[in-house]
């Protein structure tokens, strides 16, 4: 019994000493947080002060002040003023309040305030309309969302605005975000630029720090530099522009390029299958396209089922439609080449009005089951946005695009090195006779590489979906790039594909700013037939006594 009333006793004393420590703990906190009301009260006492004295001039400097402040409140009262729910008691000792519908709140502690006094609005005019515009764009600099204080810098760069200089300084020395501060540093050099009354030295540092960003901002700022500026701050800025211009044409260069090996990627994917079929069976087939265009439509479909069952594996839908846009396109591919193409081996014309017959069909048939308008294809959430390398902007869906035909491109040759199925396509390619002597079913063959020809088409359709309209006519755009590239790069070779892709996609891209885009695609049909001319088989031709005989 002794001992259950000393752990009972020790209990009490222990409950006792708990409550007592949160008591303590509670005051601390509230003491704190009266300690942190009351400093923020003393940060903008003398503004609100001003502004309780409904003077023009007053309310004028008391914007300002709240504009540097950087206390939360100022961007409360000034809203308020903006739209004429800012009032002060009429009787003294003035007050500050914000109107609401239900009443009068205290705007530092944005709690209700009852008994509610007599006010009157706080009187504005076209300077305070100003100073209003101006202290919000200072209280912008100081917001907590970093892509707010940048577009607040930026405003501030090209507004020049002399009054801006102390609500810079004062976000310059808050601000830890390198991005948020390089924009405010630049802000600050494009006012002290355009400034009047401060030294060449002052102002030739500013057009250096301008002239380190390096872009279009930059080239604007600097071409503002004023005529009363004097020589040397003027060569200083024509020395820089000239240093830009030729960085950013450097750049523009690396861009054309970046856009032709995505464009290179797309003819590609659109060409490699064409050339395995084109090199295996020497069947000219106009229906290439169109299992292109049935890739993307798989896609589609694949998309509206995951939307409608599965929402949340929408990010895998371009990962599922692939496997499935080969099976269906190669099925589809093995049926027109067992109906239709067997029998028109050796009839090159014949082979080439049936295909395209064949690609009619198809087009007829999606515009009867899909319609004739444009499908919405989404892109997953890693195939969106993009990010800036130097000057040049790269986004991550033309990045996956050319990884994915890169892994196309290496995993077709590997299956033509590595498999029994590409040894005997390889022999049917070098000398039919031969291969067939040897016991090669090159009717098989025939069918298996018109299939793998077609289900890469149909992946390379899922890829497209994701830069090109799917539509019925999707296809048509690409077949004629794709025999080009064909063509160009050597009938039959995977290497020559790869090369003739990426050097007609960057000729394209290198063309068009000079010639236009019609014209550039023209030119470079011209340079294409030309070379066909001096060699007939590409780039890199086939060898084998069949094809040299």
């Amino acid at each position: 019994m002794n001992s259950r009333a000393r752990l009972r006793g020790s209990g009490r004393a222990l409950l006792v000493a708990l409550l007592a420590f949160c008591a303590m703990l509670s005051g601390s906190l509230a003491g704190s947080l009266a300690l942190s009301r009351a400093a923020q009260a003393q940060d903008i006492s003398a503004p609100l002060a001003q502004l309780a004295n409904d003077n023009y001039a007053d309310t004028e400097a008391a914007l300002g002040a709240l504009a540097l402040s950087g206390s939360p409140a100022a961007a409360q009262i000034v809203a308020a003023l903006a739209d004429g729910k800012l009032v002060y008691s009429s009787t003294a000792p003035r007050q500050i309040f914000i109107r609401t519908d239900t009443g009068l709140i205290d705007p530092l502690t944005m709690q209700a305030v009852a008994p509610a006094p007599a006010v009157k609005p706080v009187r504005v005019n076209n300077r305070v309309r100003r100073a209003i515009e101006a202290a919000n764009g200072a209280l912008s600099l100081v917001s907590p969302d970093p892509a707010k204080r940048i577009d607040a810098a930026i405003a501030v760069a090209r507004s020049r605005d002399e009054a801006a200089l102390p609500a810079l300084d004062t976000a310059l020395a808050k601000e830890s975000n390198p991005k948020v501060k390089t924009a405010l540093v630049l802000a600050r050099a494009s006012i002290l630029i355009a400034k009047e009354g401060i030294t060449p030295a002052e102002r030739i540092a500013a057009v250096q720090l301008v002239a380190a960003e390096g872009n279009q901002e930059a080239l604007a700022i600097l071409r503002g530099v004023p005529d009363s500026a004097a020589p040397e701050v003027k060569q200083a800025a024509t020395d820089a522009i000239a240093g830009i211009e030729r960085n950013l044409a450097t750049w523009a260069i690396a861009q054309n390029i970046w856009y032709g090996v995505s464009l290179g990627s797309v003819l590609l994917l659109a060409a490699i299958g064409l050339a395995i079929t084109f090199g295996v069976m020497g069947v000219i087939n106009m229906a290439h396209g169109e299992m292109v265009m049935l890739g993307a439509y798989t896609t589609f479909v694949v998309q509206e089922v995951i939307r409608q069952n599965y929402p949340g594996l929408f990010d895998w839908s371009l990962i599922i439609a692939i496997p499935l846009a080969f099976l269906f396109t190669g099925l589809i591919g093995v049926l027109i080449e067992r109906t239709v193409i067997r029998f028109l081996y050796g009839r090159a014309l014949e082979t080439l009005l049936a295909t395209w017959g064949i690609s009619l069909i198809l087009q007829q048939a999606i515009r009867t089951i899909f319609g004739p308008t444009n499908r919405e294809v989404g892109a997953p959430s890693w195939m969106s946005g993009s990010f800036e390398l130097g000057h040049m902007s790269v986004t991550y869906g033309r990045l996956w695009i050319i990884v994915f035909a890169l892994i196309v491109f290496i995993a077709l040759l590997t299956v033509l090195r590595v498999t029994r199925i590409g040894l005997e396509m390889r022999a049917v390619t070098q000398n039919r006779r031969m291969a067939a002597a040897m016991g090669i079913r090159t009717n098989w063959v025939d069918a298996m590489t018109f299939g793998l020809g077609s289900g890469i088409a149909g992946i390379a359709g899922v890829a497209l979906s994701q830069i090109d309209n799917v539509s019925p006519n999707l296809g048509q755009s690409y077949i004629i790039d794709s025999f080009l590239v064909v063509v160009f790069g050597g009938v039959g070779n995977l290497w020559g594909t790869l090369v003739g892709a990426m050097s007609l996609g960057i000729a394209n891209k290198m063309l068009e700013p000079y010639a236009g885009a019609v014209l550039g695609k023209i030119a470079l049909l011209v340079i294409v037939i030309l070379f066909i001319q001096k060699r007939p088989r590409g780039l890199f031709a086939l060898k084998g006594r069949s094809i040299e005989a």
